[in-house]
């Protein structure tokens, strides 16, 4: 149930914060949901000036017994942003580029800066910040740490805790701690006194130190080989330090931060290693097979050619851009009637250099008998079809009707040795529940975004909704991946983390949350404790939908509540007019 706070509360704290702080029922509604399938009414939402305005709401929430909901783009899709406390939106006023060093390759930014905004000035250093999600152009720093966001170029760059070097952070208690790289004598150093950092210190370290712990986080956890991991908090990163075993990795909590959905402490301010920009030469092969099994065998062919990226798309994502008049222009490499696509980028110094690696690679391909069509694709073509891919979310949320494509097992990964044998498991499955699921994305990192076709406003598919979920949690365990690789647990897969991790390593979890977090302040219901997956939706169940009369005619999408309801929430009307326009692009 929404939390009840007096108007009169909430007038004097917006008097005592310098940014601003609304909870009228049109704020309220517009953040009442993110990208995912849930809508939770919030008490209010608060655009914070600085770092005084979070301290002051941090001490409100813990005196009133509320939540706190960070928020930066709102593109989240496991429900990360969605809750009944205040949503804090710092998209407004922490958009800063604190510091740059060249030399060092290193970026400090506040968590609302635009990724390709931050990469727009970056790209004349020949640098950039290399984790791309296909909603880059209006996604955010900020989002992109709390969820450990991976994109398209993680196969060659790794995920966003990979770049991750120190985050400054404002605690539960209001206190100000930077996470970064600390070596064993500072860390015996951190752990003494009796401040909320010394604690969480003392806890983490105490506890990875007992080998039947160790032991239990290798068993349980996903396998290491799976780089796309967002299970839970990522102690198994923590474990895999130079301080619990022969590594040289250096210990940093801000890795265990990283994909913690803010949940534990509210970041300020975030220090990023940056890459050096890919080779100048690229050539995209657009391999067309004629099922999805061919394609995810031929991804082990392919993936040993040092691929910068490795894209799937399917026959229900391609045929969604023939509709859209967008992407109809995007669909010129196209041959035939492909049940799937995947795009192998190659990069090389030389013109020479990139036709070599297409041509060896496209030989691979026919010599193992995968595919039966090969554009190569250059320059600006490229682009295009890098467009269509990325657009493949949105164009979802187009299709007719009340059934829709759901997130809620989209995330899975898996070692990529074990990608067709899980993925000929996965399509057995909806098959003994008559569904075609929808397949894209990351192939190349064993991760291919999965979505059964469901109608979410009718009793008999929700209960589905958490039948399919639970069995495929289930069949992930099976093959040791995670449940999540980029999208979070958040409200969607929160509850199944003692599946995946197993009972004893979840307390682990509680207990890092609540060392950090005692009062529950940051982000309730997500990850620990997290709230039940099937409630809370954003269709009230088995309602007769109303028939709205309209001047115009909106019949091809079945009525202007149908056309409304194209909208995902992915905030593709948030990118900014360099980035193609702020019109709603499901009308569009």
């Amino acid at each position: 149930m929404p939390t009840t706070i007096s108007q009169q509360l909430l007038q004097k704290l917006s008097k005592q914060i310098s940014g601003e702080l609304f909870f009228d029922n049109l704020h309220k509604s517009i953040y009442a949901t993110d990208a995912s399938v849930y809508r939770k009414i919030p008490l209010a939402v608060a655009y914070p000036k600085d770092k005084e305005d979070i301290k002051k709401l941090i001490a409100f929430a813990t005196e009133q017994g509320i939540t706190l909901i960070p928020r930066t783009a709102g593109t989240s899709l496991a429900g990360q942003c969605v809750g009944d406390g205040i949503i804090v939106d710092v998209s407004k006023h922490f958009t800063k580029l604190l510091a740059f060093d060249e030399k060092a390759r290193t970026v400090t930014v506040e968590p609302g800066i635009i990724r390709d905004e931050l990469n727009h000035f970056l790209n004349s250093y020949g640098l950039f910040f290399a984790p791309n999600t296909s909603t880059s152009n209006r996604c955010m720093i900020g989002g992109m740490v709390g969820n450990n966001s991976s994109g398209t170029t993680s196969i060659q760059y790794g995920v966003t805790r990979d770049k991750v070097l120190e985050l400054d952070t404002i605690l539960s208690d209001g206190s100000e701690v930077t996470f970064g790289t600390i070596n064993h004598d500072k860390l015996i150093d951190k752990q003494q006194g009796n401040h909320l950092e010394n604690k969480i210190y003392k806890s983490i370290y105490s506890v990875l130190c007992r080998e039947d712990i160790q032991q239990e986080i290798r068993n349980e956890f996903p396998k290491m080989s799976i780089h796309r991991r967002n299970t839970g908090y990522a102690v198994d990163c923590l474990l895999n330090s130079s301080m619990f075993s022969e590594t040289e990795i250096p210990f940093n909590i801000s890795k265990l931060l990283c994909g913690s959905e803010g949940t534990l402490a509210f970041t300020t301010a975030i220090t990023l290693q940056l890459d050096v920009l890919p080779p100048p030469k690229k050539i995209v092969v657009a391999a067309h097979f004629n099922s999805i099994q061919e394609s995810m065998e031929a991804v082990l062919i392919a993936m040993k050619h040092n691929l910068y990226t490795c894209e799937l798309m399917d026959k229900t994502i391609l045929d969604c851009t023939k509709n859209n008049r967008e992407q109809l222009k995007n669909r010129f490499f196209v041959e035939g009637n492909p049940q799937a696509i995947l795009l192998l980028e190659v990069c090389a110094d030389t013109d020479k250099e990139v036709e070599t690696l297409a041509k060896n690679l496209i030989e691979d391909l026919k010599a193992n008998k995968f595919g039966y069509a090969y554009p190569q694709l250059y320059n600006e073509d490229i682009n295009k079809a890098t467009a269509l891919r990325s657009a493949g979310l949105g164009l979802l949320g187009n299709i007719v009707g009340d059934a829709k494509a759901v997130a809620c097992i989209e995330d899975t990964a898996v070692d990529l040795v074990d990608l067709p044998a899980y993925i000929a498991d996965f399509t057995k499955m909806m098959d003994s529940y008559d569904q075609k699921a929808v397949y894209y994305a990351h192939a190349g990192a064993g991760e291919i975004h999965l979505r059964p076709i469901l109608n979410l406003k009718k009793s008999d598919d929700v209960k589905l909704f958490k039948t399919i979920t639970t069995e495929v949690a289930n069949l992930v365990k099976k093959y040791k991946g995670s449940f999540s690789g980029e999208h979070g647990d958040g409200i969607v897969r929160g509850s199944f983390l003692p599946i995946m991790i197993g009972t004893d390593n979840y307390e682990l979890l509680k207990n890092i949350k609540y060392t950090f977090d005692p009062n529950n302040v940051f982000n309730k219901g997500k990850i620990i404790d997290a709230f039940p997956m099937d409630e809370s939706l954003r269709y009230e169940v088995n309602r007769i939908e109303p028939e709205i009369d309209t001047i115009l005619d909106f019949s091809d999408s079945l009525g202007i509540l149908r056309a409304t309801e194209k909208c995902n929430g992915s905030g593709d009307c948030r990118k900014l007019p360099n980035a193609g326009g702020t019109m709603c692009p499901s009308y569009r």
